[in-house]
């Protein structure tokens, strides 16, 4: 009898610790959205979003943590730490609150309390102003699979501080194209419905999307459209399309009046800079450049990873494989198509063909130029993809060494928003859909060979949101909207 009142015992304390967690998480939401909307000051938890995120994932994201850092990652001290920046005049900012924690376990002896350890941590953002007066109007140039996700996380993060979307143009704008692409928008197969509230006015072609005001716009060509006259100036189009990919194509859209600056969802082709976003962001002219491209979503997955093993081990030669899910430009059942294979059926087969992104690594590492090859397997899943690469290295190497500095920029340095570092012994592609980072290291599933010198390394990458949010990232370096960061 007394062992059975001991295990209810347990278990009922369990749950009334869990039950304080949970309080102290909600807590915590209060905070993040008092910092966010009052103070344009964004947390992140290891480059996971924390707005618009339930209590119970937040602390599911403390447990991810904590086995990554093999330290206890407490609620508590992430609650007192946000508190600490709220009662700070700490200026608009993206900050690691998962960073900060760690930083506080290891040093808090050196300081009196939670608001002293962030005036000395943050000093040099206490007071800050950004230089911008104004949010950059953005226009969506095409509403398909990327431009539809673009346009939730640009609102859904953003608090119209940065940059605003005013405008989506499509093909059409009648009444039942506008609804049924409002739909579309509300409800995805993929990622979920949209968490927010989306209801479209074809008749004043409108659609209202958590308060902003987004204009459904139509045209058959880029230059057709006037948007200074909806009172879009000094706009940044991001073209969804893919149809325009070169200099000439995409300057026409800055021929439409109110167009500043282009931004691409494809790789560009010939001079036009593609940027693989904590990679090689600062070897770009910002300032003067008028067209960027980001490249594509394998580019961005396997970039950050080559550019950790070339900077510490160094790379002779590698191929890469893409295993990646099936897209719009496959038919569903055998068809007509202008390339062959793709052709045959997506939903029924295993598909090869080419991918662009080992040639386009160079743009991005050009100590890599003509060193890789690349092909391609489209397979029957609608969403997340990977890519093996196949490296022959410079020197000797471990599995031990290359998970540890994978481990190490998963936590640290320039990509800690692009690497998350997986230890999971049951991942599987379903895992990481609207995964955040572009690139998703599997740990387990690194090999090396007898000899040590070729490494096989496997990237898991959401094709879709990941990339996205990459996309966002050098959406607001053209638009000169990024906020200083503590990662």
């Amino acid at each position: 009898m007394s062992q059975k009142k001991n295990i209810n015992g347990i278990y009922e304390l369990s749950l009334d610790n869990w039950s304080e967690k949970e309080m102290i998480a909600n807590e915590f939401t209060s905070v993040l959205s008092r910092l966010f909307y009052r103070k344009s000051i964004e947390l992140v938890l290891y480059r996971n979003q924390l707005i618009d995120r339930s209590a119970s994932l937040i602390l599911y994201l403390h447990s991810y943590v904590e086995n990554l850092i093999d330290k206890p990652l407490k609620i508590e001290d992430s609650l007192e730490l946000a508190k600490a920046i709220l009662h700070s005049n700490i200026g608009p900012s993206k900050l690691d609150i998962g960073r900060l924690n760690l930083e506080w376990i290891e040093e808090k002896d050196n300081y009196v309390d939670y608001e002293d350890f962030i005036k000395h941590k943050l000093k040099h953002l206490l007071g800050f102003k950004t230089k911008w007066t104004k949010p950059t109007d953005i226009v969506l140039y095409g509403f398909g699979r990327i431009g539809r996700l673009l346009a939730r996380e640009l609102i859904i993060q953003g608090n119209g501080k940065q940059m605003r979307v005013r405008a989506i143009v499509t093909r059409g704008n009648d009444e039942i194209q506008i609804i049924k692409r409002a739909s579309l928008f509300r409800h995805d197969s993929v990622h979920g419905p949209f968490r927010g509230v989306a209801v479209e006015d074809p008749e004043n072609k409108q659609f209202f999307i958590n308060g902003h005001s987004v204009l459904m716009l139509a045209a058959r060509n880029p230059e057709d459209i006037d948007y200074t006259q909806y009172g879009i100036e000094d706009a940044l189009l991001i073209d969804n399309t893919g149809i325009f990919r070169d200099r000439e194509g995409l300057s026409r859209h800055l021929k439409a009046k109110g167009i500043a600056r282009v931004l691409l969802t494809a790789p560009g082709k010939g001079d036009i800079p593609n940027v693989v976003f904590g990679v090689n962001e600062d070897s770009v002219d910002w300032k003067n450049e008028k067209i960027f491209s980001a490249a594509s979503c394998t580019t961005n997955a396997a970039v950050p990873i080559l550019a950790v093993i070339e900077k510490n081990i160094g790379i002779e030669k590698g191929h890469l494989e893409t295993v990646h899910s099936y897209t719009n430009d496959q038919n569903l059942l055998d068809n007509y198509h202008k390339k062959y294979r793709r052709g045959r059926s997506a939903p029924l087969n295993l598909v090869i063909t080419e991918t662009g992104a080992a040639s386009a690594v160079a743009k991005a590492i050009p100590s890599l130029k003509n060193k890789l090859t690349g092909n391609a397997i489209r397979v029957p899943t609608p969403n997340v993809s990977l890519v093996v690469m196949t490296l022959e290295l410079k020197r000797e190497s471990s599995v031990e060494e290359i998970n540890e500095l994978m481990r190490a920029a998963s936590l640290s340095g320039n990509m800690v928003a692009q690497i998350r570092y997986s230890t999971s012994n049951d991942a599987v592609s379903t895992d990481f859909i609207s995964e955040p980072a572009t690139a998703v290291f599997d740990s387990l599933a690194t090999q090396v060979s007898q000899d040590k010198k070729t490494a096989i390394v496997y990237v898991w990458y959401d094709n879709e949101f990941g990339y996205a949010l990459q996309v966002i990232r050098v959406a607001k370096m053209m638009a000169g909207k990024k906020r200083p960061t503590y990662y």
